[in-house]
């Protein structure tokens, strides 16, 4: 079976004066209609750069992808020209970008941002579009939808920016969405508003969605699938419920460790992971997160695991996987 959007064996290198960085090495994954996936680690371990990659934004000539295959609908993207491209950049697949700040543009009203893409891709007139834009905002559930139209993104509060990137995402009906850190310095109220109206939007209108996110702890009741990465890997991967109830991976276990839980006593204290990512211009020999494992053996440091099923659908990169009490 084809999956709507399918990652295989992606590799994306960065020149720097430091020398190569291998910002993303040997990613694997699909996505299908409907489906919601996590990806989640620690800033710099390759999330953003490989949601970049799918869209065709990656820097150049700094950011090089040496490998792999980017699928959408049976198509590689990577042999798209750019012509190609602007074709499904928007219209099929949208990107919900990390600081909607930064990513709107502060000297065009938030009515011609939103009418801009309806009039390129879906072919409509200034008063189809106008029209379909307040239709836009009053689904992502921002109020008085017709003066919003008419003001600048500094008019508007960091959960409503977000919103606005949101109905930006959904404006063409993409296939996929994918949402980069979407919940970025907003508070948790509007934190959970945003997660929880993407996911009904994406399952009311049958779309993929994809969710970056350094967080284990926002995605446990959104997500159907999640994916964990460190050092430009996916280094576990399964169903939710399988890695939430049973994480086998020791970086996993880490990052639930450092999560406040409600099935805790008060008291319980939150157990950081010891030291610091690595270098991805000069990763060590062997597994990457080994010079932070509490259950590091020898092996460890010489061969670095390769990514298989621990059970049904879920996997794990670990040497000790099966020595490994599943357990957080």
């Amino acid at each position: 079976m084809n999956h709507l959007l399918e990652i295989n064996d992606l590799r994306v290198e960065f020149s720097t004066d430091a020398g190569t960085v291998r910002a993303v090495d040997g990613v694997s994954y699909s996505v299908d209609r409907g489906e919601t996936l996590a990806i989640v680690g620690e800033s710099g371990c390759g999330k953003s750069v490989s949601a970049l990659s799918i869209m065709g934004l990656l820097p150049k000539p700094a950011a090089r992808i040496r490998s792999g295959e980017i699928l959408f609908n049976g198509v590689d993207l990577l042999g798209l020209d750019n012509g190609a491209m602007r074709h499904i950049r928007g219209k099929e697949i949208a990107m919900v970008f990390q600081e909607p700040m930064t990513s709107l543009n502060p000297l065009l009203t938030i009515g011609l941002q939103l009418t801009e893409a309806l009039q390129l891709h879906m072919n409509m007139n200034l008063g189809q579009a106008w029209t379909r834009a307040q239709e836009l905002l009053e689904r992502v559930e921002i109020s008085e939808a017709q003066r919003r139209l008419k003001q600048y993104p500094h008019h508007l509060s960091g959960g409503m920016r977000q919103r606005v990137m949101l109905a930006l995402a959904l404006s063409c009906e993409p296939k996929v969405i994918i949402a980069d850190e979407p919940t970025t310095a907003l508070d948790v109220t509007i934190q959970a508003q945003i997660l929880e109206l993407m996911k009904d939007l994406t399952h009311e209108m049958g779309m993929a969605l994809v969710m970056i996110t350094h967080n284990l702890g926002i995605v446990a009741r959104y997500a159907d699938t999640v994916n964990i990465m460190y050092a430009g890997k996916i280094v576990e991967g399964g169903a939710a419920k399988d890695i939430y109830a049973s994480p086998r991976h020791p970086y996993t276990q880490g990052l639930m460790r450092s999560v406040p839980r409600l099935d805790l006593p008060r008291e319980a204290k939150l157990v950081p992971i010891e030291g610091q990512p690595p270098d991805l211009s000069q990763l060590p020999p062997g597994c990457s997160f080994q010079p932070r494992c509490p259950y590091a053996v020898d092996l460890c440091s010489q061969e670095a695991p390769l990514l298989l099923e621990t059970s049904l659908k879920h996997t794990a990169a670990c040497w000790l996987v099966d020595e490994i009490e599943a357990v957080v």
